[in-house]
This record gives C-alpha cells, structure tokens and sequence, in this order.
C-alpha cells in the first residue's frame, strides 16, 4: 500500500504549495477521462495531506501501526547489565512514537 506522499511524489517535509503543484502535475499527467482510477487515487491522496491539519490526521490516524511490543522489548532488553540503547535503537523507538504531532495536536486542542 502506497502512503498519500509516495501517489503525490513528495516527502513528508512537503510544503502546501509543494503538495499542490505535485498534485497539478499527477493530475495533467492522469487526467480522469484517460485514467480514472489513477485520478482518484491522486485526488484522495490529495486530500488526505494538503494541508497541515489533514497532514495532522493523517500522522495521527493512518500510518500503519508500529508494533509497540516489540520496540519496548528491543528497547530495553539488556543483553549486558550496563549496555544502554545505541543511538539508532533511541532513534528507531522515536519515530516509531510520533511525539511531536501528539504534542501539536494537544496543543492546538488546548488553544482552540
């Protein structure tokens, strides 16, 4: 399964502006009455990231799930008594707990 950026051709660190011209070009190269199919899957990944909030969302609601279990136990198993995580272990369990966009949500939540 493709994520919305991989159909739009953009990283995650994608502008508005630059989702929306990714979004002009998919759809001049996939125009519905040659591909509808691919015109829909473009004009829902579209949707689904065009903006911060839905980018929000999406970070929020649809990435795959990561496997919580698994990453504790990797994270502090102790194959030694005085071994810490390596970096990339401390890394991998960060992104795996999108943080920051809990953070912003709750924030925003709290302004509103």
């Amino acid at each position: 399964m493709t994520s919305p950026y991989q159909t739009l051709g953009v990283s995650e660190q994608a502008t508005d502006a630059d989702i929306k011209q990714a979004y002009l070009q998919r759809v001049k190269e996939s125009p519905p009455d040659r591909d509808q199919q691919r015109f829909q899957l473009i004009q829902q990944a579209f949707e689904t990231i065009k903006d911060q909030d839905s980018r929000l969302r999406y970070g929020l609601f649809q990435l795959p799930e990561a496997d919580f279990d698994v990453l504790l136990d990797q994270a502090f198993r102790q194959t030694s008594a005085f071994k810490p995580l390596s970096a990339d272990q401390f890394c991998q369990l960060l992104k795996a707990v999108p943080v920051e966009k809990v953070l912003e949500s709750i924030l925003a939540s709290k302004s509103s």
